[in-house]
């Protein structure tokens, strides 16, 4: 246990002490039942007088913190670890929380900027966590109560997500990212109750529907718009070489890729045929990440040069980026499920205010069309 005491400052040194051991109980870095340096311990370490640390500790203890044992010693109390600890868990966080907004206020950020960052930030730590899916459960050996979803990963579906699981009552969201093609594929096996889709069809220039066509055939299937987003290249803030377009890649660039079956693998193969670029001309080609913020952080640690994603992944890192295309991202289920009462509640808050404020204030997306049914493909 490390406290610093400030003895210029003019709140009491024992108080220090009380909520500094309360701040790390709220951080779980002190735990109920573990025991605390002894009075004398804590008195040497802090170069205090012991009967500071005593009053202290009886103060703790008055407040039902901790417990001390006759000839045991001090231990942190057990109820710290429910609803006192749930306390002053979220007192520790709202404070965080306040100060940050009030800075970033005061330096002339819009509430709608915050939230946005926010969402980046949030969506940025789970990239870092994440491991990918060895395997799917099919939805019917699932909780009557969860959604599968199974496609492409965006940062847009993090919000989404997250402000699902914190609704109430919360919607349990299990989210597998293994490309657009997967998603449907899994679909049309029973293995998604939703999939995440943006694959453009090279001979009509039409958004998802081709592939359900030929994916789903004789299948009701609804196409719900989540966003409409820029896909271009993502380079080192101040593009250091010069990058201007996607024709540069074969001239020795290291390149970062998304893997077979993802939408934006399928838009980058359109576009490299259009200017008659062979894969095998791109150092890199064959190296896969399977999210934007995967390749976004393959560039900004310098292992990259470029690679294609969405302006949302590259703003997250503090990357330059070079808009290419604007694509449609779809939610695709069957029509039973589209109509039934699980999937309400993720429509309603993809139709919210909320959904598209912060979903905006990442930068690079278009909510005008989120919600809005694209099309019923019934097809044979």
């Amino acid at each position: 246990m490390r406290l610093e005491i400030a003895f210029e400052s003019s709140v009491p040194v024992y108080i220090q002490i009380v909520e500094q051991i309360k701040r790390l109980i709220a951080g779980r870095r002190l735990r109920a039942g573990e025991q605390l340096p002894t009075v004398r311990e804590l008195a040497k370490d802090l170069a205090v007088n012991p009967s500071t640390v005593a009053k202290a500790y009886v103060e703790l203890e008055r407040e039902g913190v901790i417990v001390t044992r006759r000839g045991g010693g001090s231990f942190v109390a057990a109820r710290v670890a429910d609803e006192y600890l749930a306390g002053m868990r979220e007192d520790r966080l709202m404070g965080l929380l306040r100060r940050t907004v009030v800075e970033a206020l005061s330096l002339g950020f819009e509430p709608e900027e915050l939230e946005g960052a926010f969402a980046l930030q949030i969506a940025a730590w789970r990239e870092r966590r994440a491991t990918r899916a060895s395997g799917i459960v099919p939805p019917a050996e699932m909780g009557a109560d969860k959604v599968l979803f199974v496609g492409s990963h965006d940062l847009a579906l993090e919000t989404l997500f997250g402000q699902l699981r914190r609704a109430r009552p919360p919607l349990d969201i299990v989210a597998v990212y293994v490309g657009s093609l997967e998603g449907l594929i899994a679909l049309e096996r029973g293995e998604a109750h939703v999939a995440g889709a943006h694959l453009l069809d090279e001979e009509n220039g039409e958004y998802n529907t081709p592939y359900i066509r030929r994916l789903l055939p004789g299948q009701d299937v609804v196409l719900v718009t989540m966003v409409e987003r820029l896909q271009g290249l993502m380079v080192a803030k101040g593009n250091p070489r010069g990058i201007v377009g996607l024709e540069d890649v074969r001239r020795g660039l290291r390149f970062v890729n998304r893997q077979r079956g993802s939408g934006t693998r399928v838009l980058l193969d359109h576009k490299l045929r259009q200017l008659g670029i062979s894969p095998t001309e791109i150092a890199g080609y064959n190296r896969e990440e399977t999210t934007h913020l995967a390749v976004a952080a393959a560039v900004a640690d310098g292992s990259a040069d470029v690679g294609l994603g969405i302006y949302a992944a590259a703003r997250s890192l503090d990357l330059d980026f070079l808009p290419l295309v604007k694509e449609r991202y779809d939610l695709v289920m069957l029509r039973d499920f589209y109509e039934g009462d699980l999937v309400r509640p993720l429509l309603s808050t993809l139709r919210g205010d909320e959904f598209r404020r912060v979903v905006a204030a990442m930068g690079g997306y278009d909510v005008s069309q989120s919600g809005l049914e694209v099309a019923v493909t019934k097809s044979s």
